[in-house]
This record gives C-alpha cells, structure tokens and sequence, in this order.
C-alpha cells in the first residue's frame, strides 16, 4: 500500500534519516564525501530541516510504502524563475525516493502528488534543477514533458558545483 501525506516539524527527525540516504544514492558519486558531509549537515540536518519546516511555505509530503518511508518531496508555490514568463509557477525542490522502492511507481505517485498540488493552487507551471549525470531522474523528466530551459551550478560545498539542468512543465 502506498500513501503520502504532508509533515509537520516533528518530521525533522525522520526527513534526517532518509534525505542523506537518498541523497548519497543519487549524487554520492558527483563530488568527494567531505563535500557531500558537508551538503548534508548544511541542509539535510535535523535543524535544517526544522527550520524547513517551520516556514509555512515550504510543502514538505514523506511517501510510505507498506507503512515504511520510502521517499519525500518539497515543493514552494509561487517560486518564480526569470527564465519562465508563466506566472506563478511552482519550484519542485526535492523528490527522492530510496532506491529499494525504485520500479514500483511510487516516485510517479509522488510527482503527480505534487503537480496536482501546484495546480490546485492555480499555478502554471512546474520547474526544477536536475544533476546533469543524474541520468534516470533526467530521464524520468523528459518523459513527464520537462523541457530544459537553462543551466544551473548546484553547490554541494563551498569548493564543488554539480552542473544541473533547469527544467520546466508548462501545465
């Protein structure tokens, strides 16, 4: 069985415990450890992610499958791009899923949870960054109709940038 639903504060905790593994499976080889630690405790801590969660508007939501997390996503309404004359649009910040539940259709369950999300608040579009070597999540936007519209340098730590792609879906 597989639901989503939104967190409060008091899943910090839990989004500490499975963003650095989602994390790590999708980017642990595009730079040295000490980079990725540093991302880690930088953004996916437990105070990062309290601080995250306190800001009303960040949308967090945590996937489970057969009652275990399995994956989470954080959307901002409103979060325009220069690059995207359709306002408002919808940032589609982060969306992991650990790779144990790759193939079952819970990382599409929690795409289209978040576009019906932005589109319930009447916004046009949806966009994003995606690491340029992340070849299955690159892949996986392009079949969902992303077009890249720009590049983007992602800062893991103060010394290494991932290039990404700037993508973007015209509702």
């Amino acid at each position: 069985m597989i639901f989503i639903r939104p967190t409060t504060i008091t899943d910090a905790e839990l989004l500490s415990t499975i963003a650095p593994v989602t994390h790590m499976e999708s980017h642990g080889h595009s730079a040295k450890a000490e980079d990725h630690e540093i991302y880690i405790t930088k953004k996916l801590s437990v105070e990062a992610f309290r601080n995250e969660l306190a800001d009303p508007a960040h949308l967090y939501h945590v996937i489970f499958v057969d009652e275990v997390a399995a994956g989470y996503s954080k959307i901002i309404l409103n979060f325009n791009h220069p690059l995207i004359t359709e306002q408002p649009v919808t940032k589609l910040e982060r969306i992991y899923l650990l790779k144990s539940y790759y193939g079952i259709g819970a990382g599409q369950q929690l795409f289209d949870y978040n576009v019906r999300l932005s589109m319930d608040h009447h916004q046009l579009g949806i966009w994003l960054h995606v690491w340029k070597e992340n070849y299955r999540a690159f892949a996986f936007y392009q079949k969902q109709g992303f077009k890249i519209i720009g590049s983007y340098d992602f800062e893991v730590s103060p010394t290494h940038f991932n290039p990404n792609h700037v993508m973007y879906l015209k509702y």
